[in-house]
């Protein structure tokens, strides 16, 4: 049986030898070599936070900040699409933090931090909604588009006009990229019920990009 040591010089050697099959060349690649290069930097960004997770488990100072720096921004990036309220959002965010700070010490498998922390939030902002239910929301959340401003504010009015349980998980999956299977546990729901709300919040999206809301 492996123990966390031998988990550590895993991903550590994985780390160590990630950049040996990149294709180098000046040419532009296929779009399947896109997405094979993005799963392979997705993969790389978990087992790095795996180990933070591990070194934070052992008491490494340096590693709670690092943690926190590739954190904080995916947290509050999320808390803002899910709330619409900037000051709501930071203090969801911020007590997030705080629990997953608190509760790290007990999470028995690293490799579900991302559902784990995400749930977490899930939890602090349905909190917060409940204490302030008088905030409809209707703020800027940080859509990741390079289109035009028009582009943009179509994102985040399609997006505002989600059920807050779809815009949660569409935020996750076209934002934050977990697996259907980590949304489910971040949503604390069965697959089933994350790949429903996924289909019609992407139904939604769509037409009301088209114009058809």
């Amino acid at each position: 049986m492996r123990t966390k040591r031998d988990r550590v010089k895993n991903i550590v050697g994985f780390l160590n030898v990630r950049d040996a099959g990149l294709n180098l060349s000046p040419f532009p690649c296929d779009y399947r070599d896109m997405r094979e290069k993005e799963a392979a930097k997705n993969a790389e960004s978990q087992l790095y936070d795996e180990l933070l997770v591990m070194l934070v488990q052992s008491g490494d100072r340096r590693a709670v900040e690092r943690l926190a720096s590739r954190w904080h921004k995916r947290l509050a990036r999320t808390a803002r699409r899910l709330l619409q309220d900037d000051e709501m959002a930071l203090a969801a965010s911020q007590e997030a933090w705080l629990s997953i700070l608190r509760g790290i010490g007990n999470l028995r498998d690293p490799a579900r931090f991302a559902p784990w922390a995400f749930g977490i939030l899930r939890r602090r902002c349905s909190d917060a909604l409940r204490q302030k239910q008088s905030v409809a929301g209707q703020l800027d959340a940080e859509c990741g588009t390079t289109g035009s401003q028009d582009d943009a504010l179509a994102i985040r009015q399609a997006f505002a006009s989600l059920p807050k349980e779809q815009r949660f998980a569409a935020q996750l999956y076209f934002v934050e990229g977990p697996t259907l299977a980590e949304i489910a546990e971040a949503q604390g729901v069965p697959l089933g019920t994350a790949k429903s709300r996924l289909f019609h919040a992407r139904r939604k999206l769509k037409a009301a990009l088209r114009g058809d809301l």
